[in-house]
């Protein structure tokens, strides 16, 4: 079955027209989704909806954990005029989303920001949605003035998605990740 906010895009079209803005309460279960459907894709897990949920909404309503950002198709965001002769089910299309979180640093008095939960649909990818998305960030990040930089991390194993990331100026740090969850989150996500 296939999710509604995965819409069939046109296939001569090389790159989606998008409106960005950042999430609100009303897109916490398509968020939880996307992070159910790229934790199953780029790991194999079977995420918990209900924690999804919970972990989803927990970051809408307090903005010290970060936010979201969703891309929507242009094309079908609506105008004022598409708003008076709209039909009931006429809505733009969730096309993908990233989650900001900081992190500060004491070596250069700033922020990192950390671009998570990334993800795309399937049938949109390769359309420049998350160079619009990162574009973003980094014109949010201007106008904070105290963010120094921008990290994320990816499997090691996700070729497409680390060509992309470099082609946008990012580069591979020296660094390994290490992790321990605590026990009553153990079951929650495996892979930490």
């Amino acid at each position: 079955m296939k999710p509604p906010f995965a819409a069939v895009p046109n296939k001569r079209a090389r790159q989606a027209q998008v409106h960005i803005r950042r999430a609100t309460l009303d897109d916490a279960r398509t968020l939880a989704e996307f992070n159910r459907s790229m934790a199953l894709e780029t790991e194999n897990l079977k995420l918990r909806p209900a924690v999804l949920v919970s972990g989803v909404t927990a970051v809408l309503e307090n903005p010290a954990r970060g936010f979201y950002l969703v891309a929507e198709h242009a094309t079908e965001h609506a105008t004022e005029h598409a708003i008076e002769n709209a039909t009931a089910d006429a809505h733009p299309v969730t096309l993908a989303s990233l989650l900001v979180t900081t992190e500060w640093s004491d070596w250069r008095n700033g922020e990192f920001w950390w671009l998570q939960s990334v993800y795309v649909v399937r049938e949109w990818r390769r359309r420049g949605i998350y160079r619009a998305l990162y574009r973003h960030v980094q014109q949010l990040a201007a106008q904070a003035q105290n963010v120094c930089g921008f990290r994320l991390y990816v499997e090691r194993d996700n070729q497409v998605a680390q060509k992309t990331y470099a082609a946008l100026g990012m580069s591979e740090t020296g660094y390994k990740m290490f992790a321990q969850p605590q026990p009553q989150h153990q079951s929650d996500a495996d892979s930490l």
